[in-house]
């Protein structure tokens, strides 16, 4: 998962605000509902050391989200009296919750996009005999998105009405329109819904590198909900299921595992790769647990496990952080991913592991040593990288859009350092 959208929350220092709040509109009265839950929060806010002119920034966009229907939630961001970012979650928190810290509590707005699957849906309505000679319209709606965070920020929809008769000649230039969106939203998954005999001739007819994609569907197919197109239907077909570029980073993983090349497991050994700045993609079997902590300081690749090793790279004044959210802020400052992958599918010595844009001497070892690939046409692993398409940049991060339904504050942005070879933190004194 790419998180160069969180590139505006790092662009100036904290404190930040940081607010998870159910806005649900599937509830009686949901208006109030909203307002009896933010005062809670805004009042745990005021007591954490937030100030009025913050709170009021929050409060203004706290129930702007009223023409999203159903269920959902807002991850909110304001520091310095000015909202940084705004972003519906597809699901409401588990709980509502407000922090006040010198960095953001980003790792929950993270979460709710895993798996952030790439994907294009499409229903069929027809209600006639299942033959072309006769009269009547057959209906087409198309959606690309992105799972999950589609579901509350659908996107623009294709719609095309045609007459029965030409149903099977117009499926044909249909099928490369519908392709030629799958192919620029990169997605993963066509999933087809509507009536039998319309979805058969439109499938049969879609271009080989698209039909090989399809999963069809049934149950209810409406297209006015204001929520993603076939909705209910996604959550049965992606849940449980990694996005296809994280699959493709995991099995390089397990790849680079297994040959000892540039990757490394454990937390310590981790971590010591991202105050480097080697880190391409970690990988993550859950997120940080609330009791674990870093110590940061002022940049993105400043963080330890203990104060003393801070310190000893010229640190002066180290701060002890949640480590999901100094674990984000090194990922988005370095220009990294993050793979979240089920334990089930790739243990990870403590939960942890990362596949490195490049080593050296100085790179530390963790319960896998870290060395660099074997000479390529010399190993199978230089062989498979070259068949997935990887190379030790793992992806192109910088320049990834933000997801539909996350808006920008008006601060600046930042670019991250995609390939950088940082060095050991740099130190917060002059």
């Amino acid at each position: 998962m790419r998180l160069s959208f969180l590139e505006p929350l790092y662009a100036e220092p904290g404190p930040f605000a940081s607010v998870y709040l159910d806005t649900s509109r599937d509830v009686q009265h949901p208006e109030r509902a909203i307002a009896l839950r933010w005062r809670r929060l805004r009042e745990s806010l005021s007591r954490q050391g937030s100030d009025r002119a913050l709170l009021n920034v929050l409060e203004e966009v706290v129930d702007a989200d009223t023409e999203v229907p159903g269920a959902h939630g807002r991850a909110i961001f304001a520091a310095h009296g000015t909202l940084v970012l705004d972003g519906e979650l597809p699901r409401p928190p588990e709980h509502d919750s407000a922090r006040y810290s010198t960095l953001p509590d980003a790792m929950p707005l993270v979460t709710q996009h895993v798996p952030e699957i790439p994907y294009m849906a499409v229903v069929v309505h027809y209600g006639g005999l299942p033959t072309a000679e006769t009269h009547g319209w057959v209906t087409v709606e198309a959606e690309t998105g992105t799972w999950p965070a589609s579901t509350v920020t659908p996107g623009e929809r294709l719609h095309r009405r045609v007459t029965v008769a030409t149903w099977h000649r117009t499926c044909l230039r249909l099928g490369h329109r519908l392709d030629e969106r799958a192919r620029r939203a990169h997605a993963d998954a066509v999933v087809v819904g509507g009536d039998e005999w319309a979805c058969n001739v439109l499938i049969r007819r879609l271009p080989h590198t698209l039909r090989d994609k399809v999963v069809r569907v049934g149950g209810r197919t409406p297209t006015d909900t204001g929520r993603a197109l076939l909705e209910p239907q996604l959550d049965g077909v992606f849940r449980g299921r990694m996005a296809a570029h994280d699959r493709e980073l995991v099995d390089i993983f397990i790849g680079r595992r297994a040959l000892d090349g540039p990757m490394t497991e454990g937390l310590a050994a981790t971590v010591a790769a991202l105050q480097r700045g080697q880190v391409a993609a970690l990988l993550l079997n859950r997120p940080p647990g609330s009791s674990l902590r870093f110590w940061a300081g002022s940049q993105p690749t400043q963080l330890a496990l203990t104060e003393a090793e801070l310190m000893s790279f010229g640190v002066r004044a180290p701060r002890e952080e949640h480590a999901d959210e100094a674990l984000v802020r090194a990922l988005v400052g370095t220009g990294a991913e993050l793979v979240v992958v089920p334990e089930s599918e790739l243990g990870l010595d403590e939960g942890v592991g990362a596949l490195l844009r490049y080593t050296d001497p100085g790179t530390p070892s963790g319960s896998r040593r870290a060395r660099t690939m074997p000479t390529p046409g010399r190993s199978g692993g230089a062989a498979y990288e070259r068949r997935t398409g990887h190379m030790d940049s793992t992806a192109e991060i910088s320049g990834t859009p933000a997801p539909k339904g996350i808006v920008v504050g008006p601060g600046p942005t930042t670019t991250g350092a995609a390939g950088a070879t940082a060095t050991a933190p740099r130190s917060d004194g002059p």
